[in-house]
């Protein structure tokens, strides 16, 4: 299995501090949130190579910060050759990107760079194994406001989709999913045919409520919390947290 970070966004909810520097590569507690949750996915037996997708205008951040690092399996940063938000290559071409240079027959691990866990990825993946579909993380969110800005899934008693939605204005339910995915080498091939069926680009968890439309996707409740670092508040918040720890 590959792991594919997500690491191209600008954040710009983060300026000034990211107006020149990658959100994935800011401190937190004393090492780059990448570092955070790299260091738990370098662990995880299933894991052979890790994926790093930036844009163009932070190439060389990720770069130096590569050289810098000692993880056992190969680091790849790839560039996706954007230089600003607005022209962006979206999070789902983004995955495309890193799939097509991959070539392989591999599952993949999809996680976006911006994100803290205070639990690891092996359960995740040992959970995708026993499926054997892709697979999505999801919570309990029982706020409507944040309902409608993520994904909202329901899903049976055996953890299969039974609906998925991108941002709903009347959300089905109130487990919200997260961008971290697991998607089969067969799974991964479908990409062309969802962006060329309607699927949108920008999000990442497009390509997945496509997905669990057209094929089974299982949902795995994640056991701990998840700190999105999205905007100052969160960011200083989440080095209070980890800075304690």
């Amino acid at each position: 299995m590959k792991c594919i970070v997500l690491a191209a966004g600008y954040a710009t909810r983060l300026y000034p501090l990211t107006e020149n520097f990658p959100k994935p590569l800011l401190d937190v507690g004393g090492k780059p949130i990448l570092n955070r949750l790299l260091e738990d996915i370098d662990n995880i037996p299933d894991i052979t190579s890790l994926i790093v997708v930036s844009n163009h205008k932070f190439i060389e951040h990720f770069n130096e910060w590569k050289d810098k690092q000692r993880f056992k399996n190969p680091v790849t940063i790839l560039d996706d050759g954007f230089v600003d938000n607005d022209h962006r290559l979206g999070a789902v071409k983004d995955i495309q990107f890193a799939a097509e240079y991959l070539n392989s027959e591999d599952d993949v691990l999809v996680i976006a760079g911006d994100n803290i866990l205070d639990f690891s990825f092996s359960g995740f993946v040992s959970y995708m194994k026993e499926k054997k579909t892709s697979c999505v993380m999801c919570h309990e969110e029982n706020e409507l406001k944040k309902q409608q800005k993520t994904g909202i899934i329901t899903f049976d008693e055996n953890g299969l989709i039974t609906s998925y939605e991108e941002k709903p204005v009347k959300p089905k339910g109130n487990m919200a999913v997260p961008p971290f995915y697991c998607y089969t080498a067969e799974d991964l091939k479908k990409i062309p045919d969802a962006i060329e069926n309607g699927c949108g680009i920008d999000a990442p968890g497009s390509f997945a409520a496509w997905l669990s439309g057209k094929t089974a996707v299982h949902a795995w409740v994640m056991p701990g919390k998840r700190y999105d670092i999205g905007d100052i508040q969160s960011y200083e918040a989440a080095g209070k947290i980890f800075g304690q720890n």
